[in-house]
């Protein structure tokens, strides 16, 4: 049984070695290739900080982090307002129609973007002008990621008691104060799974920002790094070490809350 045991455990080691030098392969070629000139890249030897001052030379890189962060912040927190609100109400203040409100919501996650864009710009541009700044990005950003937001949130606020619920009403609380004092609290794991998974999907996303935000003040960076490469030639190693640049963030928000990720996951579905 140890032997079996033992050749299980080396058979899983062997497997998640090669998927770890999958994963990571990539980012080793972003940042070996940033840090080349384009003859570098084409074959010539040795490396060099060209490419990263060609960069910072060729777009407004802090301008441009400055806009997705404020893209993203502003898109998440109107995401965590109707979501929290919505997910409590459909879990712990039941109606007949709730049912029918959730599996609008579960039907909702599965239209796919490309199916809605082309009238959301058109409305957008033809009836409220809102490509000249953020808030076209920001009010689509948001419609597309409240409905998951709201499935998680309301499939955590069911796994809380309702015992829980209701002795805070009898000892004299509105369901706005146990909201606020008590379900929130609790509920900071599947918020923070919220804020970690909009944060990347919202940094790294190309099209809603390419169509939505038409200032070129405005752009985030991922619109600026397509418009960089939209060229007859694309400089390879320029556009490794913006991408290496527009990576960072979301690697390091998903480092610093991976576990609670995880625990908001797992305890949001599961229960």
């Amino acid at each position: 049984m140890k032997i079996k045991m033992k050749g299980k455990q080396v058979v899983i080691f062997i497997i998640m070695s090669l998927l770890a030098v999958v994963m990571i392969y990539p980012f080793y070629f972003m940042i070996n290739t940033s840090f080349k000139s384009n003859a570098q890249f084409l074959g010539a030897p040795g490396h060099s900080f060209f490419s990263w001052h060609k960069l910072f030379k060729a777009l407004p890189v802090g301008h441009q982090l400055l806009n997705s962060t404020v893209v993203c912040t502003a898109s998440i927190a109107i995401i965590l307002f109707v979501s929290t609100l919505a997910g409590f109400s459909l879990a712990k203040m039941r109606s007949k129609a709730s049912p029918l409100f959730f599996l609008g919501i579960v039907g909702a996650m599965l239209i796919p973007l490309q199916s809605i864009i082309i009238n959301a710009y058109v409305n957008e541009a033809n009836h409220f002008n809102l490509l000249s700044g953020y808030w076209g990005a920001i009010l689509l950003y948001s419609a597309l990621g409240t409905p998951f937001a709201t499935f998680l949130m309301t499939s955590y606020f069911r796994g809380l008691p309702d015992d829980l619920i209701e002795a805070a009403i009898c000892d004299g609380l509105s369901y706005p104060r146990v909201f606020t004092r008590i379900a929130m609290p609790l509920a900071v794991p599947a918020v923070v799974t919220i804020i970690v998974l909009q944060f990347i999907q919202i940094w790294d996303d190309l099209l809603v920002g390419l169509l939505f935000i038409q200032d070129p003040s405005y752009r985030t960076i991922t619109v600026g790094l397509g418009a960089l490469s939209a060229g007859r030639t694309t400089d390879i190693p320029v556009l490794m070490a913006g991408s290496l640049i527009s990576a960072i963030p979301a690697v390091v928000v998903y480092l610093i809350f991976q576990r609670q990720l995880v625990n908001g996951l797992t305890a949001g579905i599961g229960k």
